[in-house]
């Protein structure tokens, strides 16, 4: 290194199988462009198989969901009692937004530990990271239908709109409660009745987008509405739920909220027809019932309703 100050250091292993490999340390500074530069991100199954895509019109997507729910999100977080010096796991990490917020509240004398399976997502993460020099986080290319994370002894975990698009959710609270330490709390946010995705005045090719994306889900093995299984999951390994909280807002086009929906739509339209799921004749119906509803100072807009679950290991 020289005598180049380094600001940060993310560490990314990729998991194959049980094993971690091919350990990666990027340093920030006039190095990290030349890193990432030489290192591009190859497209692969891992990467083709998300039903909404990894692409970067998907990694800022995602960002604009988490600026819209991120007061809720770290509100929960320290109802919770996520604080300085925690461990906490990251589960579908995606491009880091909620990975660095975790390390900036948890600080340096703490740990975030971030498992993904899209290398892309897991690229933006590390770049994003590095940015805000954080030290305190590690990221791992796992997929955890896949591997086990073991017995980590973590404090929490935070995991948002994952367990509706993995095979077996079952497997994946049994994943966190193994690596969870007994007392550990395991955070959710997952849909519960995405049925209340619904504009008014009510619109038949918005509402048919609505019925298309749940299908698109279960079709790749998920389950829109997971949220609803999870409490009894979470019991029968040895969570105790003490909390759960509805999530749902309605919005009309002055609401910055506005703007997940239509982020939503415009992108995961296009992702429908990618995947052979839409014609060229009903996407163009949906984009002009939007703009329709959206030159409409009288419309609304009701979120799909996701719920807040907290659970402690007993």
């Amino acid at each position: 290194m020289g005598q180049r100050k380094v600001t940060a250091r993310i560490v990314l292993h990729r998991f194959r199988g049980r094993r971690a490999e091919s350990l990666v340390q990027i340093a920030l500074g006039e190095s990290a462009k030349r890193v990432h530069a030489s290192a591009p991100v190859k497209t692969n199954t891992r990467e083709s198989d998300y039903v909404l895509g990894t692409h970067d019109d998907e990694v800022a997507r995602l960002g604009l969901q988490h600026r819209i729910w991120r007061s809720v999100v770290t509100d929960c977080w320290h109802r919770a009692g996520i604080t300085h010096g925690w461990r906490v796991l990251d589960v579908g990490a995606g491009p880091g937004y909620a990975t660095a917020d975790l390390a900036e509240i948890v600080g340096p004398s703490g740990a975030v530990l971030g498992i993904e399976r899209s290398a892309r997502f897991l690229e933006a993460a590390r770049e994003r990271c590095a940015r805000r020099g954080l030290t305190n986080v590690e990221l791992r290319e796992g997929d955890l239908m896949e591997v086990s994370l073991g017995n980590l002894g973590y404090d929490a975990s935070w995991c948002r709109w994952v367990a509706s698009f993995v095979s077996s959710p079952k497997k994946l609270v049994e994943n966190i409660a193994e690596a969870l330490r007994p007392g550990g709390v395991a955070i959710f946010h997952e849909y519960s009745d995405y049925e209340t995705f619904r504009y008014m005045p009510v619109k038949p090719a918005l509402e048919s987008f609505m019925v298309e994306v749940m299908q698109s889900w279960r079709a790749a093995g998920g389950e829109p509405n997971i949220a609803r299984e999870l409490p009894q999951l979470l019991s029968d390994v040895g969570f105790r739920v003490t909390e759960i909280v509805p999530r749902v807002r309605t919005v009309s086009q002055r609401d910055y909220t506005w703007q997940w929906p239509k982020a939503f739509i415009q992108i995961n339209i296009a992702r429908l027809q990618e995947l052979g799921r839409a014609t060229p004749e009903w996407r163009a119906d949906v984009l002009r019932e939007f703009a329709e509803v959206e030159a409409d100072a009288g419309a609304w807009f009701t979120t799909p309703m996701f719920l807040e679950i907290v659970a402690r290991k007993e």
